[in-house]
């Protein structure tokens, strides 16, 4: 016999837009420590890897917001629609 289930806890509240920049910030000091150690040429990829990396923590930085804006306006219309429904 299998006790019932129980219900899932609520989603937790992150802080994503702080993580992108975290992550942004460590791409970025890993990119000037490599300007600064210098590199062999068949290592020169590595700085391309640092700069991709700081492309895109800058677009989650930008993305981030307007995604999270846009799941809270498609939950507000998901409740909206279901309390008129139940009218």
């Amino acid at each position: 016999m299998t006790r019932p289930r129980r219900p899932d806890p609520p989603p937790l509240e992150t802080n994503d837009v702080g993580v992108a920049v975290a992550g942004t910030a460590a791409w970025a000091v890993a990119l000037v420590v490599l300007l600064i150690v210098g590199l062999p040429d068949e290592h020169r990829w590595w700085l391309w890897v640092c700069v991709a990396g700081i492309a895109t923590g800058l677009f989650g930085v930008w993305y981030i917001p307007r995604l999270h804006r846009a799941r809270a306006r498609q939950m507000a219309r998901r409740q909206r629609e279901r309390a008129s429904g139940e009218d």
